[in-house]
C-alpha cells in the first residue's frame, strides 16, 4: 500500500489511486504539507475546513464553536461523496481533515478501499508549545484554514485526539517540509 508520489506510474502501467489521509491537531501542518507536497504534485485536495469557512465564516468568530460539528456534518458527507467519485475516476486525493478518532480513520480507509483506492495515513505530531506558537500566529489570519483556537480549546482538542498507533501511519516530523 505504498505509492511514492501523486500521479501514479509514468510508464503506462495501470495504477490504483491513492488517498492521503492526514491526521494531527489543529496547527500541526496538515494543510501546508497537503498544498506544498501533494496538491502541487497533482493530488486533488479536499478540505472540510475551507468549505465550512466558505459557507459559514470563521470558527468561534462568525458562529459559536459549539455549532461547528452541526455545520461540519453535511460538508463531510459531501467530501466523502466527492472523494469516492474522484477515486472511481482514477484521481489521487489528499483529505485535508484532522481525522482525530481512530474510528473515523477506519471509516475513511474502508470507504477508500471500497471505491478501489489505496490509502496512506500521515501523522503530524507537534509538541504542545509549538502548536501554541503556531496557533497564536494563525489566529491573526482570517482565511478558511485559520480557525480561531484558544489555549483552552487546544487543551480540549488534546483530550479528544486519538493519536494513531499501529495503523500503518507514517510520521511527518515538524519542519520536515
Amino acid at each position: 500500500m505504498r505509492v511514492a508520489e501523486p500521479g501514479g506510474a509514468q510508464d503506462g502501467r495501470e495504477t490504483v489511486p491513492v488517498v492521503w489521509l492526514l491526521t494531527g491537531l489543529t496547527g500541526s501542518g496538515k494543510t501546508t504539507f497537503a498544498k506544498r507536497r501533494l496538491e502541487l504534485a497533482g493530488a486533488v485536495r479536499l478540505s472540510v475546513d475551507e468549505i465550512v469557512h466558505a459557507r459559514h465564516g470563521r470558527y468561534g468568530v462568525d458562529y459559536p464553536e459549539r455549532e461547528y460539528f452541526a455545520l461540519e456534518a453535511p460538508v463531510v458527507a459531501e467530501v466523502r461523496e466527492r472523494l469516492v467519485n474522484l477515486v472511481t475516476a482514477g484521481r489521487d486525493v489528499v483529505l485535508d481533515h484532522g481525522l482525530w478518532l481512530r474510528s473515523s480513520r477506519d471509516e475513511w480507509r474502508k470507504l477508500i478501499e471500497e471505491a478501489g483506492g489505496q490509502w496512506r495515513l500521515f501523522y503530524f505530531p507537534v509538541p504542545h508549545e509549538e502548536l501554541l506558537r503556531r496557533l497564536r500566529e494563525r489566529n491573526q489570519r482570517e482565511d478558511g484554514n485559520a480557525l480561531m483556537v484558544t489555549e483552552s480549546a487546544l487543551k480540549d482538542f488534546y483530550a479528544r485526539f486519538e493519536p494513531p498507533h499501529d495503523e500503518d501511519e507514517e510520521i511527518i516530523e515538524p519542519g520536515s517540509f
